[in-house]
């Protein structure tokens, strides 16, 4: 398949999927949107059970159980106050991941199953889907965050979930174009040969400028503003890594992709890698916000 082809299909996909996903995130009501989230984390802990070599069907059946048992937990039983802690727990897992990634310098094959990574799917997909759904849910009180807003109007949180969306989306895109067009200096050549400096770079740009605009036009004041735009460029810095850690897992596979659901894009996990890192630390930020 050629370039052209694989970036039409590409196009073509995020393109009918875009106005899906965004009318989901903002019509539907929280625990709705927390099911259809669920769905997709769903099918990414069955891609995951082929990235870690869990036995098909079955196997791979009774991981996908895991993970969905382990998010009906976080909605039942753990309480909301919990949720700093995890959060914060799977942004430092997601450091030490990204510390493991700067020191490979050689990819073993992975043969047969890898059970210490079977639970590392809590982290890397089940975190991740606590944070969107607690950030949908969230309606912030009229002070900090809320109060730069204009005061503590209910509803948004699927406004905050669209921005992170789009952040990640905005950094990715210029991420390929700009490595593309000035891409020299490969950043993990082994792990992802396609991904430049220059790429990274424009994306940490594109990620700034998108919270200096969003960030406008909540209104914000300037201190919080500049953490804002600091905020956004951390998180595109970090949605990097969820790619680059997926890759190392795929390397391990010798795979190209986690699945061919979606054309032009792979898997479910192809798509969604870079959230997986970016949302705890996307929605800790917005929490301590609150208080800036």
């Amino acid at each position: 398949m050629t370039l052209a082809v694989s970036l039409k299909q590409r196009l073509i996909t995020a393109g009918l999927l875009a106005p899906v996903i965004m009318l989901c995130v903002v019509f539907l009501p929280t625990p709705v949107f927390a099911l259809a989230l669920a769905g997709v984390i769903g099918v990414g802990a069955w891609e995951w059970g082929r990235l870690v070599g869990v036995p098909e069907s079955a196997g791979r059946a009774a991981h996908v159980l895991l993970v969905v048992a382990a998010m009906a937990l976080l909605w039942f039983v753990v309480p909301p106050a919990w949720d700093i802690a995890l959060l914060a727990l799977g942004v430092l897992w997601w450091l030490g991941a990204t510390a493991t990634l700067a020191l490979t310098r050689q990819i073993e094959p992975a043969r047969g199953l890898q059970p210490a990574l079977i639970p590392t799917a809590l982290v890397v997909l089940v975190l991740p889907w606590l944070a969107m759904v607690r950030l949908h849910g969230l309606d912030l009180p009229p002070d900090g965050l809320a109060q730069a807003q204009g005061g503590g109007r209910a509803g948004q949180g699927p406004w905050l979930v669209l921005a992170l969306m789009m952040l990640v989306w905005l950094a990715d895109s210029a991420a390929y174009f700009a490595g593309r067009r000035w891409g020299r200096r490969k950043l993990a050549p082994m792990l992802s040969p396609g991904k430049t400096r220059a790429g990274v770079y424009a994306g940490l740009l594109a990620a700034a400028l998108w919270g200096a605009l969003v960030g406008g036009l909540m209104g914000l004041r300037p201190t919080a503003l500049a953490a804002w735009v600091l905020l956004c460029a951390a998180v595109a810095a970090l949605s990097v890594v969820g790619d680059l850690y997926e890759s190392l897992l795929k390397r391990r596979r010798g795979l190209k992709d986690t699945g061919s659901l979606l054309p032009g894009h792979g898997g479910m996990l192809d798509r969604i890698d870079s959230f997986t890192s970016a949302a705890p630390l996307f929605v800790l930020g917005v929490l301590w916000l609150e208080n800036v």
